[in-house]
């Protein structure tokens, strides 16, 4: 029996099919910058679709301003700060609130948002900084303490109506795990979402490379960050957060304050630790235990994170003589692409 050959017609119909079946649109990586929560956001994600995502992305960080931002007097939080009567609190106060008060038991209380009266007293908070002395100090630390507030039915309730909170140690990162679940949603399978130094990554770079970022050095009065780099680690579907006093101190009368406040003394943390760099599956986690450690210091923090598999952490002190020394958790040694002299 003869065999049928395809018409022209149909052989162009049959290429289109497979061409439409292995074709894959050529994607495009976008970049974006702005500013937000007092400081800058960059966002670089591969995307084909032509819907415009940063006016979104914009609207979104908005949202989340006017939940967490103690700078914006009509935030929720600085209702619940006011003791508005009849606050509705939103998913992201109540995430960030729940975290904080599971961090707040791992940490020993090294963690702590109720910190805010003591932060703003000595100058590092939305509020106004005073004079400060042991009697101060001492009033002020009636007002601390994650077991003196609690959420029940929807409502923050406090012990003492004076109690207020300041997420900054926290909310910046969980502002990087919404942008990025927002990508995710829109499809997205390759970002690196920044904000204010605060990261987390997913896939590929443009060049189809892991993501790979660089950890500023301690450098006292370095406001650039990339300027000094102390390392460069791969972080691959992780986030990564640093916290550090070499960037928020001031100086008075010769004695050099830092913005890292002990929650437990009141004081400003006097330690050999000079940046925390932390690695977690999401950003929120990672902010949070990096202060955590600035406050805990160098050999609790070692002792804490002996005990832990999903941190890992990427520490900078100074010896006895001033010089620089690093610390690194297995799995950040195996992140560690190289560090600088």
């Amino acid at each position: 029996m003869k065999r049928k050959q395809l018409t022209p017609i149909a052989l162009i119909f049959v290429l289109a099919i497979v061409l439409l079946i292995f074709y894959k649109p050529k994607t495009k990586y976008h970049t974006l910058h702005g500013e937000t929560q007092g400081t800058t956001y960059t966002i670089k994600f591969e995307y084909y679709n032509r819907i415009d995502l940063h006016s979104k992305i914009t609207q979104l960080l908005h949202k989340f301003d006017l939940s967490l931002s103690t700078y914006d007097s009509n935030s929720i939080i600085s209702k619940v700060n006011r003791n508005e009567p009849h606050v509705k609190l939103d998913k992201n106060f109540k995430k960030v609130f729940n975290k904080a008060n599971e961090i707040y038991h791992l940490s020993g209380g090294a963690f702590d948002i109720t910190v805010a009266p003591i932060v703003n007293a000595w100058g590092f908070g939305s509020g106004q900084s005073t004079k400060v002395d042991s009697l101060v100090i001492d009033s002020l630390l009636q007002l601390v303490g994650m077991d003196k507030i609690s959420l029940e039915g929807g409502v923050v309730v406090k012990q003492n109506p004076n109690i207020t909170l300041d997420v900054n140690a926290i909310a910046q990162g969980f502002s990087v795990d919404v942008v990025a679940d927002f990508l995710e949603r829109k499809g997205v399978e390759n970002y690196m979402v920044e904000i204010g130094g605060e990261l987390k990554t997913k896939g590929v770079n443009e060049k189809g490379n892991i993501w790979k970022i660089g950890v500023d050095k301690p450098v006292e009065n370095s406001y650039i960050p990339g300027e000094n780099l102390q390392a460069v680690i791969q972080v691959k579907d992780m986030s990564l957060a640093t916290s550090g006093n070499y960037r928020k101190f001031y100086e008075k009368d010769g004695v050099k304050y830092v913005h890292s406040i002990n929650p437990k003394t009141g004081y400003p943390v006097m330690s050999k630790l000079l940046s925390a760099t932390v690695m977690t599956r999401d950003c929120m986690t990672a902010d949070a235990f990096a202060t955590s450690f600035m406050v805990m210091g160098l050999e609790k923090s070692i002792m804490f994170l002996s005990d832990q598999n999903d941190i890992q952490a990427y520490f900078v002190y100074s010896d006895d003589e001033g010089n620089y020394k690093t610390f690194m958790t297995p799995g950040m040694k195996d992140a560690l692409v190289r560090e600088m002299d």
